[in-house]
């Protein structure tokens, strides 16, 4: 069957139900998992996340003051631990200058946001995307690897890398919320959890034989 995106959305959510993503208390923690879990398994992001938490509660105002070598060894467990610890020294500065206000941010940058996010360190078109999606209730759609393998498994050529999807697919139209693009984005991440492991158990999956139509 041919599905709209929209369908496709709506056939996830009847099958799974919903995942309630991103399965986090605050907007901060959110913030220093989408560093954490760039290039690492979600184990591992969570170890570190939770010495984060038992050092700082996930308090900006606490984090920015850490010595760099404390910040990085409580990072350790998800890798990469220099650019992480940086990364989140610098995005919890930003959004400290901001005074943690979501909406003022949308409001100052409207459609430059973006652009503004990916012009911090660590923060790569991905964890733009994230940040879009779960900070600033924004209808993007985050286009990782799993979301790359479900299209092409549904017909979509030539997704290649992060970018050949975000060329195609990037802002969710109506009837899309931004509470469903979050929904969305954890509805693929799970299935590809689950169905992607290897690849070919997509064949037993709820969408084998069905096709996507993103145009």
């Amino acid at each position: 069957m041919e599905l709209s995106l929209y369908e496709l959305y709506q056939k996830m959510l009847t099958n799974m139900g919903p995942t309630h993503w991103w399965p986090a208390d605050t907007k901060q923690q959110i913030i220093i998992e989408a560093i954490l879990i760039q290039n690492t398994t979600e184990k591992n992001a969570v170890k570190a996340s939770q010495l984060l938490y038992e050092k700082t509660h996930y308090n900006f105002k606490k984090i920015v003051k850490l010595k760099q070598e404390t910040l990085e060894e409580l990072v350790r467990p998800a890798g990469f631990m220099k650019n992480k610890a940086k990364a989140i020294k610098t995005l919890s500065k930003w959004y400290l200058e901001h005074k943690e206000d979501s909406l003022a941010i949308v409001k100052k940058y409207g459609p430059k946001l973006r652009k503004t996010l990916l012009s911090l360190h660590g923060v790569g078109p991905e964890t733009a995307d994230v940040l879009l999606t779960y900070i600033f209730d924004i209808p993007h759609f985050v286009s990782d690897k799993y979301a790359r393998t479900l299209f092409t498994q549904l017909g979509v050529k030539n997704l290649t890398d992060y970018k050949s999807l975000y060329k195609q697919l990037n802002y969710l139209p109506e009837p899309f919320t931004y509470q469903d693009s979050q929904e969305f984005h954890g509805l693929i991440d799970e299935f590809g959890k689950k169905y992607f492991h290897p690849v070919e158990d997509f064949k037993k999956s709820f969408l084998a034989g069905d096709t996507l139509k993103l145009s």
